[in-house]
């Protein structure tokens, strides 16, 4: 069996999306999996053992309708015996079309729903502490497998080779082993998933007051001011244990370096992800708007803990569209100082 799963766009998504490779494997071992992508997502499913082909989107194709059409007639030419559209976009509703697959699955929507053979409507409530991401995924696999799993985590598959230069860049910058590190998601993927810089300033000093531990920040060269000014808010004490010029120059090495950390802690979001994907400990902090039962994947209290305003703050929410929430990030952040997150992370922390 030939199948093909597209999941455009976010890295989130992209490695969450992954695990449906797994269980297909599991069932069908024999079977022949390809996996569509954007390209700049590839890092966090290099390596993976269960993904035998992957197609990429490139920037070039999303404004080139020529160039899109020579993936389509590409994903034609593989005659695919079935597709899951995750992602289920206009342009994974062409891609399900040109393969000719007998079987398509996809999540429903009425507008779309024609081009599929099946269609699941997505659950709202969670059953396991998967979450509503991997939950929602996992159903698309039922016209393919007898034996889906309740639930399973993305993995992230690094070289020893890689790991071993990340211990030594670490080393290198002066970082000890024998502390606590961590790496801290300063910033988020906007400003309306960044909690206010200030703010995580204030976080950062009581993650260096409770554990005297080591921090590095998670940033990208483009994020340096931004970074910069949150160091900048940091007490002088906090800073001396901030290791700012360890950073990851590319993803991969990013993920390297945080296989070596105690935990990550900060704003939700592809890291948080992959930390999880690493098997690393973690500790989220919600923007208001995101609906957190879909995200806070595998939270159980210890090793997983997240916050969200609407778990201190629920009235807030009452009576309002999620679109009125996200029009009102900016002042919903105001409310959400860090004296109301400060308890639940000092917590957390005390266990390290």
């Amino acid at each position: 069996m030939k199948i093909l799963i597209i999941q455009q766009k976010m890295i989130g998504d992209v490695l969450t999306t992954s695990i449906l490779f797994e269980a297909l494997k599991a069932e069908h071992p024999d079977s022949e999996l390809h996996y569509v992508i954007n390209s700049h997502t590839y890092p966090v499913v290099e390596h993976n053992p269960y993904i035998d082909k992957f197609l990429f989107v490139t920037p070039k194709m999303e404004h080139s309708k020529p160039q899109f059409f020579k993936l389509l007639t590409a994903i034609k030419k593989e005659n695919y015996d079935a597709v899951i559209d995750v992602y289920s976009k206009f342009s994974s509703n062409l891609m399900t079309k040109f393969s000719g697959a007998n079987i398509k699955i996809s999540k429903y929507k009425w507008y779309t729903s024609y081009y599929y053979t099946h269609t699941f409507k997505e659950a709202k409530t969670p059953k396991t502490n998967a979450g509503l991401a991997i939950e929602n995924r996992l159903q698309l696999l039922e016209p393919l497998c007898q034996n889906i799993p309740s639930s399973i985590q993305p993995k992230i598959y690094l070289t020893a080779e890689e790991i071993e230069q990340a211990k030594n860049l670490m080393i290198q910058g002066g970082i000890n082993f024998s502390k606590p590190i961590f790496m801290i998601s300063v910033l988020g993927s906007g400003d309306q998933k960044t909690y206010p810089l200030p703010h995580m300033a204030k976080l950062i000093d009581t993650i260096v007051e409770v554990t005297n531990g080591q921090l590095l920040f998670n940033y990208i060269p483009k994020q340096i001011h931004e970074a910069k000014t949150v160091y900048n808010f940091c007490k002088p004490q906090t800073k001396s244990h901030i290791y700012f010029d360890i950073f990851g120059k590319s993803l991969r090495s990013f993920l390297a370096i945080t296989y070596h950390c105690t935990a990550l802690i900060g704003n939700e979001g592809g890291a948080v992800n992959m930390a999880k994907a690493l098997g690393i400990r973690t500790f989220t902090i919600f923007s208001p708007w995101i609906m957190k039962e879909a995200w806070n994947m595998f939270e159980n209290g210890t090793s997983h803990v997240s916050v969200h305003l609407r778990d201190v703050k629920p009235e807030l929410y009452e009576h309002k569209s999620l679109k009125e929430i996200k029009n009102d990030v900016v002042s919903l952040y105001q409310v959400f100082p860090p004296e109301l997150i400060i308890p639940k992370l000092t917590k957390y922390l005390k266990q390290f």
